[in-house]
């Protein structure tokens, strides 16, 4: 994530910045920092008096991370999240920062898990967890009166995604930062805030599946297809379950370290009828195109325009959509081809192969 940051810094200091925030409190989130931490936290990152009231209770810290006691009312909140039984915010005299909003957000974002985690009947975090033993959650689930045979479904949406109107929710730590489930009891949600990824249609007591589904559906969005529905993987969706982002395959690796322009060519390859035909779609001369071939097939180490190549091919452009950019490319690789590391992309994966 470190380099990842120094990349998106490099081309646009802005998102770096952003990215920067985001990290940084999921990694307060994932080890379990409390609302004291997350309060220093944005303290720290907005150099100013961060707040929070929960249910009447008022917690503010400033950016030594001591408590602060005086009297906040003439404070001016630069930024403010409320939702519920709580309120979070920023407290400046002047005008706010460019990054108090993101960070304002994170914040509500961490103290809404918070909350639901007090809270379990209110939450799906458990429901959702593997980690739960299916005891657990059919208890849980009993809080909410859902019997544990009940199809559902959960939907997988960013973390700051608005919440659809009589379906229950909650933010959830993934390997891919904070995202937020939803549980789909009545399968009419039809237009949820996009980008979202549908889980499986399962038992209630085994939410947990349904919800690794949606996630892998979720990284599979991008601007042209914004919603994907797990189910229309088929046998590709057992694949990226048992596949580990940590432990790129070479294949994946491989198409990590190409430039944008052989990314482009090899998917056009692997998509066309035949080399000439590819020619005429890139715009390039065939023995030009015929030389990439062959310096593609030498890199990859197969010809991806043979059965087994394309199966491989296809295969690769779906787990690189799962693993980290940084881990994938490999310490000093370009990885040009996957440039687009702060959400999901598309570019590696043959049009219409897996919608």
């Amino acid at each position: 994530m470190h380099q990842l940051v120094g990349r998106l810094n490099s081309l646009d200091p802005q998102a770096g910045q952003t990215l920067r925030i985001v990290s940084y409190f999921d990694v307060l989130i994932t080890r379990g920092a409390g609302l004291d931490g997350l309060l220093r936290g944005a303290a720290v990152l907005s150099g100013t008096v961060a707040g929070a009231e929960i249910r009447g209770r008022v917690t503010r810290r400033d950016p030594d991370g001591h408590p602060v006691t005086d009297e906040a009312g003439h404070r001016r909140h630069s930024s403010r999240r409320s939702h519920g039984d709580w309120t979070v915010w920023l407290e400046r005299n002047g005008e706010p920062e460019p990054d108090d909003e993101m960070i304002v957000e994170r914040l509500a974002l961490g103290v809404e898990l918070l909350d639901a985690r007090r809270s379990p009947e209110r939450g799906l975090d458990a429901i959702v967890d593997q980690a739960r033993s299916v005891a657990e959650r059919t208890a849980l689930l009993a809080k909410r009166r859902i019997d544990p045979a009940t199809p559902v479904r959960v939907l997988a949406t960013t973390a700051d995604a608005p919440e659809i109107s009589g379906a229950p929710s909650a933010i959830v730590p993934t390997r891919y930062g904070l995202l937020r489930a939803t549980l789909d009891l009545s399968g009419t949600i039809s237009s949820p805030p996009e980008p979202v990824g549908f889980g499986t249609r399962v038992r209630a007591d085994r939410a947990p599946e349904s919800w690794e589904a949606a996630l892998v559906a979720l990284r599979l969005t991008d601007a042209s297809t914004p919603a994907v529905d797990s189910a229309d993987l088929g046998a590709m969706l057992l694949l990226a379950q048992t596949y580990d982002p940590e432990h790129p395959h070479e294949d994946v690796h491989a198409l990590a370290r190409l430039d944008q322009r052989s990314a482009d060519v090899l998917r056009t390859l692997v998509e066309a009828d035949s080399v000439r035909s590819a020619a005429a779609e890139l715009g390039m001369h065939h023995s030009t195109v015929q030389a990439r071939h062959e310096a593609l097939s030498q890199t990859l180490g197969y010809d991806p325009r043979s059965n087994v190549g394309r199966m491989r091919y296809i295969a690769a452009a779906l787990l690189l959509r799962l693993t980290d950019p940084v881990t994938a490319a490999g310490p000093g690789s370009p990885g040009d081809g996957y440039r687009a590391a702060a959400g999901p992309c598309r570019d590696h994966l043959p049009a219409g192969r897996l919608d």
